[in-house]
């Protein structure tokens, strides 16, 4: 367990992680040339999403060994619908690895994975890549760093550059350089112009270790040397405690700086049994830690589903004690059903290695599972323990999907059943009111991204629309009308007549009365009379929408002996409805959403401003628990709300989010309501 490494990679999008982890594999040896991103070409881009779209938009798993160490590398998508997949990742890693583009610095993406790492709590390390560009800045990059993510930010190399060209780097630690021509790596002494710059970056470093340590503070006072040994365990300590944050930079396109970067993976950062764990018994919820040893018994964490229309669905999963054997069965404390454990995988991007077991502290995939998804705990019988999952960002945007070709409903049901197992992070539902199936996901990609796996995936063409607001209508006046039908046709006729007062009902199910007096109407056309009025409430008087918080009271009426019958009521019910509901004051009501928005202090005027165009109404506004955030409150009509996560991202350059649930139906207003009207008689 000691000789692993779990490093989640994360980023804002096209910083150059995939290429970053394209090196790392082949200085590996796992590869034999380097993979391209825009070639489609990299071991852990290999979906054809990914190739088509050139960027990741799955969390993938590299694993490969270096210097008697085994890492496994989780590569994550950068863009920000993406950062469910970006999550599970981290849930299985044991230190995160943030990387910056030296051009752009810390941008938008790079706060919010630094946020996840320290959510879980585990060490950060940084890169900064593609310092070749002339136009990256190491020095501008390295003040943002320390800006955003503070004093523990610690550059462990410097760039050597020989006019606008990136040569190689001094490695601060130890004191020396590397310098590169083309894929030749030459070890340098430190350059003479250089050593005023990174003299004072290695007293931050030595600061930085006599701080995790009280005798070290002591030999650092006294101006005494650290011997290798000591500044090796303190720089782990410090790293581990989150007191150091190591900088490494380079070019993941070129290769350089990417075997030093490892290197100090493997000696800074902690191993899996350095990490603690802590469960809950599945019966008690009292909290269990974990010894992440081979010697207890098994538990284990899915955190990502792969679906596959050929293979079926793989499980990619992180053992925490124990080993996880094939051929054997497991537990699933969260759906309380057996699993039975077939073939075993070592994964390389979508390379399959079959192995007999994973043991505590390393990752592996099985295939098939019956009733596990992601974020499930499997363990031995006897443990019953649950361990903490991963909490998925809720969708943010919906859009209505219908098929191109009739008669394609159920496999497009059937598709986006086996995409949720993939991705958690979006969700199907039926709208009863509209008639909608609604895919509702974290943004437009996002979406997009489904509905072109419906196709390559399922052979399904859909087609994607807005939602329609699910409106209602009601009534504000009190109105008595009359209904009658009458209708001679040779033999029997038809003979129904009511009367019927319609008010403003409390609840929003329709109510039905009855005060008939002198068997006027039969009781037995109550129920005849009650299911027209019923049926007639699925539609409205003003624009066809339904209709709740309506009373209805029979008063009065009259039948006829033979003509008389169930449906002549029913219809009689119906007539007196339409009229009844004309005089009672109809309106339309539409869905007011109580809104959440997570947006920076220096925008908050603009997004007020963008609330109030959408006719909302500011609530309230209080600091948020992230640093330099206000939560903006307000109720908000769904309406206007469609697209608000693009356009929010777009106003905050992606740093805003939003919660939203419905609150309460309320009346639209006159010019609004119109519009409504004269859209809905245009469809009709």
């Amino acid at each position: 367990m000691d000789s692993i490494r779990n490093i989640v990679v994360m980023g804002h999008g096209k910083c150059g992680k995939t290429t970053l982890t394209e090196a790392m594999l082949f200085n590996a040896g796992e590869v034999k040339r380097l993979g391209s991103v825009a070639d489609g070409t990299t071991v852990s881009d290999y979906d054809s999403e990914e190739i088509k779209r050139q960027c990741s938009i799955n969390t993938t798993l590299q694993t490969f060994n270096w210097k008697d160490l085994k890492y496994n590398v989780i590569d994550t998508p950068g863009f920000f619908d993406y950062a469910g997949d970006v999550k599970a990742g981290v849930r299985a890693a044991d230190s995160a690895l943030v990387v910056l583009s030296g051009r752009s610095g810390v941008s938008v993406g790079t706060e919010q994975v630094y946020g996840y790492a320290k959510t879980k709590d585990i060490p950060i390390m940084f890169f900064v890549n593609k310092i070749d560009d002339n136009r990256a800045s190491y020095e501008k990059t390295l003040e943002e760093m320390k800006e955003k993510f503070g004093k523990a930010v610690t550059p462990f190399v410097y760039p050597i550059r020989e006019g606008d060209e990136f040569k190689g780097f001094v490695d601060i630690v130890d004191m020396t350089a590397r310098r590169y021509e083309g894929t030749e790596r030459v070890d340098i002494p430190v350059p003479e112009g250089m050593a005023d710059i990174v003299a004072p970056l290695r007293d931050m470093i030595m600061e930085a270790i006599a701080s995790t340590d009280e005798e070290l503070m002591v030999k650092y006072f006294n101006e005494e040397e650290f011997t290798f040994d000591e500044i090796k365990q303190a720089i782990r300590k410090g790293v581990k405690d989150g007191t150091i944050y190591p900088v490494y930079c380079g070019s993941g396109q070129d290769n350089i700086g990417i075997r030093s970067l490892m290197d100090g993976i493997g000696k800074y950062l902690p191993a899996p049994s350095e990490i603690k764990e802590v469960g809950r018994k599945a019966d008690t919820a009292e909290p269990v830690e974990l010894v992440q040893t081979e010697a207890e018994t098994s538990s284990a964490v899915v955190f990502k589903t792969i679906a596959d229309p050929y293979v079926g669905k793989m499980s990619l999963f992180r053992v925490y004690s124990g080993e996880i054997k094939s051929d054997a069965t497991y537990f699933n404390p969260n759906k309380g059903e057996t699993e039975k454990i077939g073939k075993l995988f070592s994964l390389c991007g979508k390379k399959q290695t079959e192995i007999k077991s994973v043991k505590a502290g390393d990752i592996g995939c099985v295939a098939k599972l019956e009733f596990t998804a992601t974020g499930d705990t499997l363990c031995d019988k006897n443990k019953n323990i649950i361990l903490t999952g991963i909490e998925f960002p809720p969708p943010v945007l919906s859009m209505a999907v219908m098929p191109e070709a009739k008669g394609d409903e159920e496999k497009i049901v059937s598709g986006l059943t086996k995409l949720m197992d993939e991705d958690p992070t979006f969700t199907v539902t039926n709208n009863p009111e509209t008639k909608q199936t609604l895919i509702n996901g974290q943004g437009e990609q996002h979406i997009d991204v489904i509905v072109s796996k419906l196709k390559n995936k399922y052979g399904v063409n859909v087609v994607l629309e807005e939602p329609v607001t699910p409106y209602r209508e009601t009534i504000t006046k009190t109105a008595t009308v009359e209904g009658k039908h009458k209708k001679q046709s040779g033999g029997h006729g038809q003979y129904g007549h009511v009367k019927i007062e319609f008010s403003p009902g409390l609840t929003e199910e329709l109510i039905f009365e009855e005060k008939v007096f002198g068997g006027s109407v039969p009781k037995n056309y109550f129920p005849a009379i009650e299911k027209g009025l019923l049926d007639s409430a699925q539609k409205g008087v003003l624009a066809g929408y339904p209709v709740v918080n309506l009373k209805a009271v029979l008063l009065d009426g009259s039948y006829h002996p033979v003509d008389s019958s169930e449906m002549a009521f029913k219809t009689a019910a119906s007539i007196a409805y339409k009229e009844g509901l004309k005089q009672a004051g109809p309106v339309i009501l539409e869905p007011i959403g109580y809104l959440k928005s997570y947006v920076p202090e220096s925008i908050m005027g603009d997004v007020i401003g963008d609330i109030n165009k959408r006719r909302g109404r500011i609530m309230g506004m209080s600091e948020s628990t992230r640093k330099g955030y206000t939560v903006i409150e307000a109720e908000i009509p769904s309406a206007e709300m469609t697209v608000y996560a693009v356009q929010l991202r777009a106003m905050t350059q992606g740093r805003g989010s939003f919660d939203m649930e419905l609150a309460r139906y309320e009346e639209v207003p006159g010019p609004a309501a119109q519009k409504i009207i004269d859209e809905a008689k245009k469809e009709a």
